[in-house]
């Protein structure tokens, strides 16, 4: 259905799930999405990139132990979480559509799979999230940072959408929804944190 318009694209809100995402028209192209990826600046060191990202490392370290084996989807550049986490013990590989393109990580089961900040991006969410969902060993869990659509009026003021990268927003209900069709156990530990686990 109809949910929000502004100068530059035309926001939909799906019945089932509650999912906000554009039209198929106000896709970017991939060499226009690579460009504006390149100027992000995510140094795998920066102190404050890493405490960034801990806010979905540290929970997902409450419930996970070594020598569990984890996949970082859509890792960027600065693949810093990798880090963080083979630094925690873990065994880690990495997958970015352009900065680690190894796709070979689809044939492989995971004890764990993080995605920070990327589901905004995907293009075909439910298969994407599906294909991750299907990658993860029982008990494990799928670790997932975005920013979360909150009501229509925040969603009007909200800068998040501003972003052409952006192109699909998730809420609490979308999840919650997602957890009911997988059997999930679903855990908000953060604003834009979410774990999902598996029976």
């Amino acid at each position: 259905m109809d949910f929000y318009r502004d100068t530059k694209r035309h926001y939909w809100q799906c019945g089932q799930c509650d999912l906000v995402f554009v039209g198929q028209e106000f896709l970017l192209s991939a060499s226009k999405e690579k460009a504006e990826y390149d100027l992000h600046e995510n140094d795998i060191f920066d102190q404050g990139y890493r405490r960034f990202l801990n806010r979905l490392a540290q929970p997902l370290l409450e419930i996970i132990t070594p020598p569990a084996k984890g996949l970082d989807f859509g890792c960027g550049p600065g693949p810093a979480l990798q880090d963080m986490l083979q630094s925690a013990g873990f065994e880690m590989d990495i997958y970015d559509i352009f900065y680690a393109p190894h796709k070979a990580v689809f044939d492989r089961y995971y004890d764990f799979i993080t995605a920070t900040e990327v589901v905004e991006h995907l293009h075909n969410p439910h298969w994407e999230l599906d294909r991750l969902w299907s990658r993860v060993n029982p008990q494990g869990v799928l670790a997932i940072m975005t920013k979360r659509v909150q009501s229509q009026a925040a969603f009007a003021t909200w800068h998040y959408k501003n972003d052409l990268t952006h192109v699909c927003f998730f809420s609490e209900s979308t999840f919650r929804w997602l957890a009911k069709q997988w059997g999930a156990t679903l855990t908000f530990p953060a604003a834009d944190v979410v774990l999902l686990q598996k029976p």
